[in-house]
């Protein structure tokens, strides 16, 4: 019985762990500021990479622009950075998707152009907010297992070995 106990216990833990993995290596990407005006300046941030891989990619697409972004310097927080000059950019709303030098993703995040001298209407940020709605549900299914876990082993004592 007590075996069966310890291996239940494992693969909860390796269950949970599992759950906690995609929180805790959750990649970002980070565009500063999330709205500019045409002709604006953004700095685009891939905080996971490493610099000793290799330059980072960023792949910028949004209304009128499909193109790449090599990293220019090591950002100061982590990771590397870019500096993207809007000029001859469509107003709207532009997706970043990083890419390291070993090949792995960065993840993305988004940006708007405005007109110059104005806010974009609805007041938004630029961010959709995913980053945040993974880490909030991986802390609720962590906290729903731990509960069930607890729950469980007080209605079924375990017994004498």
């Amino acid at each position: 019985m007590k075996a069966k106990t310890v291996l239940v216990s494992a693969a909860v833990g390796v269950g949970l762990g599992t759950l906690l993995l995609p929180g805790a290596a959750l990649a970002e990407t980070i565009v500063s500021p999330a709205s500019t005006p045409v002709g604006g300046t953004v700095v685009l941030t891939a905080t996971t990479c490493n610099p000793k891989s290799g330059d980072a990619i960023f792949r910028v697409t949004g209304p009128n622009r499909d193109i790449n972004v090599r990293s220019t310097t090591a950002a100061a927080g982590g990771g590397l950075s870019a500096e993207l000059f809007t000029a001859g950019f469509t107003l709207g709303t532009y997706t970043v998707t990083a890419t390291c030098g070993d090949g792995s993703s960065a993840g993305s995040a988004t940006f708007t152009v405005t007109p110059i001298g104005g806010a974009p209407a609805g007041g938004g940020d630029g961010t959709d907010g995913t980053g945040s709605l993974a880490a909030g549900a991986t802390l609720l299914g962590t906290a729903v297992g731990g509960a069930l876990i607890l729950a469980r082993r007080r209605r079924h004592p375990a017994g004498a070995a």
